[in-house]
């Protein structure tokens, strides 16, 4: 089982990150199972949300106090020892970040992954919302899931001109991704 925990602010589609992804895993005939940190939710709030993703049912619906991947959807977290609390040894880390001359290292690193999410976002849909790029980007970074369940996944939570833009997202996410093995 892969334990993934996602970092953000309200109003970035964390949580909505997490869900987008349990059902791409679901399309692929595996499990996932997400669900966020309760607290306040208020636009521009530190987020926390959780998912946990594998072959066999997942059951467990706890937070995830050691994680496998981390994913960073606020550039801001990105210093916090709140963040790496508890990453598990041989673990990676997808960061959304301006910066894209940033890399983090840590002793329980195995692969840093970078993007410049909010960019490509408000590109193709016109906000600052980076989740369905995070979810492109987690697929390639992972090696876990390829792009399609991805995109057939925003059927869920998006139609029309919505989901076509944001299905671009997602597959630009994938290929543009940056990817560094420490």
């Amino acid at each position: 089982m892969n334990e993934v925990r996602f970092h953000g602010r309200g109003g970035q589609g964390v949580v909505t990150t997490s869900k987008i992804l349990a059902n791409a895993f679901a399309r692929t005939g595996q499990f996932g199972a997400s669900f966020p940190m309760f607290g306040f939710e208020r636009r521009g709030a530190p987020v926390t949300a959780f998912g946990r993703f594998s072959d066999k049912p997942v059951r467990e619906k706890t937070q995830i106090y050691n994680p496998d991947i981390l994913v960073v959807l606020d550039p801001s977290q990105k210093a916090s020892k709140a963040v790496f609390l508890g990453l598990k040894p041989d673990s990676m880390l997808l960061l959304n970040d301006t910066d894209i001359t940033t890399r983090i290292t840590h002793e329980n690193l195995k692969r840093f992954a970078l993007i410049n999410a909010n960019k490509i976002a408000l590109e193709e849909i016109g906000l600052a919302i980076p989740n369905t790029v995070i979810v492109g980007a987690f697929a390639k970074m992972s090696g876990l899931l390829d792009v399609e369940p991805c995109c057939g996944a925003l059927e869920d939570y998006f139609s029309g001109s919505k989901l076509a833009a944001n299905i671009v997202c997602t597959k630009r996410g994938f290929e543009e991704v940056e990817l560094f093995d420490l």
